[in-house]
């Protein structure tokens, strides 16, 4: 009866048909496919570099637990992506969504172009996009949420949530495209979605037992240093790749991150030298993310010099952001909405007042570009926190959030996964 089902039948379709060689007549360009290439691999490497930033700040006992959140998602995601993701983000034309004639990669062949590049390589390199995004919310979870119910949320939010938002921002017919909004690599569609997510999670799971009284520092922060260090490398690959190309465009974008991500970490360090009285590797980790982050959606449309403003204040928005935590009571353990959400938001919103390359700004005398930004910072904001709240109320009712108070004080290393980061 298998055999006869109108599912079976489907996908035995997808999987078996002929690539169709879309646009034929164009050849890749072997310069700019090398360097995509290249680019994938680079984002490929922020996905372990995450684990290890995240990894490092939690206690002992939940470093394999909140590292396997990193690495269920690019299982996960990774063939959530293929099957249906990119067809979803990228298979179609419509407004709101594209379509399902690429579930499986149907369609796309060898000599498929897309720009300059083969399909294959833009479907992988938008792939790794997919699967870092949920990885982030990650962050404000650790050490309390059952495993089960990650796995689940992560695949049902990259359909509902990701894919639609990567088609609005990126994707043909996009009407946050059509309208002119400005994500060079993903401010909103990345870091803005996931970092409010991460925040609506943290609020439904509640503070991790014994939070803030019971201190909670991170048990081995070179690992987060290390971790830092190579999602600044990765992050070459994440913003100057998408420039899609091994032009000038790649050049700038490649400027800007370097010199963001500089800005931010001195940004922080003096912050926190000034108000905490010394400066902390944490810090020093958290401002260059911070600085990665804003500059994320601008980078290949502003000059280095407004690049080096943008992440100067990236430190001060940033750090600001973490410290609400402090101030409205909620727990969300690794940052993950201080550093994301607040920087993916205002890295948009900054865009449309500074950038001068390829597009026009306030800044250029143009408000309406800044209008817009707005526009798409409050419409994905509010597409993904309706979403997720749906998501987390059926998970919750179905096989609940969060793990026992027994459990969480043991950890979640030996209660989950029946392992221990460290046999001493």
């Amino acid at each position: 009866m298998m055999f006869r089902s109108p599912l079976f039948l489907t996908t035995v379709l997808y999987l078996t048909a002929l690539p169709v060689a879309a646009h034929a007549a164009e050849r890749a360009d072997p310069g700019d496919t090398a360097w995509m290439l290249i680019s994938t691999a680079l984002v490929l490497v922020m996905l372990p570099g995450l684990a290890l930033f995240y990894a490092g700040m939690v206690r002992a006992k939940n470093v394999l637990s909140t590292s396997m959140h990193t690495f269920a998602a690019m299982a996960i995601i990774g063939v959530q992506w293929v099957v249906i993701g990119y067809s979803l983000a990228f298979g179609g034309s419509g407004r709101f969504i594209g379509g399902l004639g690429n579930m499986f990669l149907a369609g796309i062949g060898p000599d498929s172009v897309t720009g300059t590049i083969p399909t294959y390589v833009f479907a992988m390199f938008q792939g790794m996009f997919a699967i870092i995004t949920p990885a982030l919310i990650s962050g404000a979870v650790a050490g309390r949420m059952k495993f089960s119910s990650y796995c689940i949320f992560i695949l049902l939010w990259a359909t509902l949530v990701y894919d639609p938002l990567a088609h609005w921002v990126w994707g043909e017919g996009g009407w946050l495209l059509e309208m002119g909004a400005l994500d060079f690599a993903g401010g909103t569609v990345v870091h803005l979605s996931s970092g409010l997510s991460a925040l609506i999670l943290a609020i439904a799971l509640g503070k991790r037992h014994g939070f803030p009284h019971e201190r909670m520092a991170p048990h081995n922060l070179p690992m987060t240093l290390l971790g830092a260090g190579l999602l600044w490398f990765g992050w070459f690959g994440f913003n100057a790749g998408s420039a899609l190309s091994a032009g000038g465009s790649a050049a700038l974008a490649f400027t800007t991150t370097q010199t963001a991500a500089a800005a931010g970490a001195l940004s922080w360090l003096l912050i926190e030298w000034r108000l905490a009285g010394k400066p902390s590797a944490l810090g020093a980790a958290s401002g260059i993310v911070a600085g990665l982050v804003v500059i994320t959606p601008a980078a290949g449309f502003v000059t280095p010099g407004w690049a080096l403003v943008m992440g100067l204040m990236a430190g001060a928005v940033c750090y600001s952001g973490v410290m609400l935590k402090h101030k409205l009571g909620y727990d969300d353990s690794l940052d993950a909405f201080g550093v994301h959400g607040v920087g993916g938001a205002f890295g948009a919103l900054a865009t449309g007042i500074f950038a001068t390359v390829g597009a026009s700004s306030l800044l250029t005398g143009d408000p309406h570009q800044l209008w817009v930004q707005i526009l798409g910072v409050l419409a994905a904001g509010a597409y993904a926190a309706i979403v997720t709240i749906i998501l987390l109320w059926i998970i919750d009712k179905t096989l609940g959030l969060r793990v026992s108070k027994e459990e969480e004080i043991i950890g979640l290393d030996q209660t989950l996964h029946s392992e221990s980061a460290y046999d001493i």
